[in-house]
């Protein structure tokens, strides 16, 4: 059936379910929020801040990820890309909001990285090294960069795609011409992204690998929730009569690939530091190993590896809408306890440790970004008209 014989606006019934889950998730956000907000004025702002800058790492990923999914697609090509190119497009456009979601880790320097304390700074020798680069001028002039070029990717990337849906002959040719820049400079700001605002909470500690740690973590929670919104949209029309298992099948390979990837990064990491034994780098490893952190591990272990790899080796299961969806959904659940894992014990070291308010800062964040994503992704139609690779996508697994 050629692109001509659909129409891949959002049917009333698709629009009334995406609204009705915008509604529930701007409920728990607006909840989750307001109880993070009491938990700062009456209970800990160090605990507040700690609980929401893993929970905004985790979001942030959902935001940026897709991104870097929508302009491999535009330089590789395939049916793949395709499917998922409106829903990617909706979470880019939700930058804005990441933006202004930013703002309390700017106010809670301070309470987040000991190299904002001159007093610290001056005292320690290592600090005082580093202090040309961290610092509190440069770290905000760095994140403004980081947003600056985010933003320029979403907006002409979005621009264009409703250019080439106006029948703009050149609109794609640009869009693939600006995704391999546009691929370095998002690998390159995730690498720092993750240098300032995670690594540094434990300035004496380095790895070469943290940033590759966070590309895979954000390439693979980006296709775990792409996987999940386009199982939900093919319960309805237009999705329901063109999505097939051979389109979950790709996106399920992807899920597999990353998962394999993440899981050689960590593990890498962990095996250059434990060899190494050095003074500098293996108390970072002592500290999520010991007091209670090392089950929050082992659990990575099993259910941010094992467990998904072993399933995901079923071809069957990768072409099984429902299964595939509840994978992908555990995933996502496993990044927000690797997100955990990597930033808690930076300021609970001796024991594990778990507040109210790391139940509250993720259920906050996530709903009011789901709510602004569903937002946007009701804005456009599911596919776009005039891709040239949209013949070759309907065709696909028929």
């Amino acid at each position: 059936m050629t692109a001509a014989a659909h129409d891949f606006r959002l049917s009333d019934q698709l629009l009334a379910g995406i609204r009705s889950r915008r509604s529930r998730a701007a409920i728990v956000g607006v909840i989750g929020l307001a109880l993070l907000a009491a938990g700062f004025f009456l209970v800990s702002p160090n605990q507040f801040y700690r609980s929401y800058l893993w929970s905004y790492l985790f979001i942030l990923g959902l935001g940026l990820g897709p991104m870097a999914w929508l302009m491999l697609q535009y330089v590789t090509g395939g049916a793949w890309g395709v499917m998922i190119r409106r829903p990617a497009e909706a979470a880019t456009r939700t930058i804005p909001l990441l933006l202004l979601l930013f703002l309390p880790i700017v106010i809670g320097i301070n309470n987040l990285y000991p190299w904002a304390h001159a007093n610290l700074v001056a005292a320690d020798p290592v600090l005082k090294h580093k202090a040309s680069y961290l610092n509190v001028g440069f770290f905000l002039i760095r994140a403004a960069v980081y947003f600056a070029g985010w933003l320029l990717l979403s907006w002409l990337l979005n621009r264009w795609s409703l250019e080439e849906d106006s029948g703009s002959s050149t609109a794609h040719a640009r869009m693939s011409k600006i995704s391999a820049p546009g691929l370095i400079f998002w690998c390159f700001s995730i690498t720092f992204m993750a240098i300032d605002w995670s690594m540094s909470m434990q300035p004496h500690w380095t790895s070469s690998m943290y940033g590759l740690l966070f590309i895979a973590g954000q390439g693979l929670s980006a296709i775990a929730f792409l996987i999940t919104v386009m199982v939900l949209l093919s319960r309805y029309e237009p999705i329901r009569s063109i999505m097939t298992p051979r389109h979950l099948h790709d996106l399920g390979k992807f899920m597999l690939a990353l998962v394999m990837v993440w899981a050689y990064f960590s593990f890498s990491q962990f095996l250059i530091i434990w060899a190494g034994n050095l003074p500098e780098e293996i108390p970072w490893y002592m500290a999520r190993l010991n007091g209670g952190w090392e089950y929050v591990a082992l659990a990575l272990v099993l259910g941010h590896f094992a467990l998904p790899f072993a399933l995901l080796l079923s071809r069957d299961l990768k072409r099984n809408f429902k299964l595939l969806a509840t994978i992908a959904i555990f995933v996502m659940f496993m990044r927000l306890v690797d997100l955990y894992w990597y930033v808690a014990p930076a300021f609970s070291a001796a024991s594990f440790h778990f507040s109210w308010m790391d139940i509250a800062a993720p259920a906050g964040l996530i709903g009011i970004w789901v709510a602004f994503f569903l937002y946007q992704l009701e804005k456009r139609p599911l596919l776009p008209s005039h891709d040239p690779e949209l013949e070759e996508a309907l065709e696909h697994g028929r």
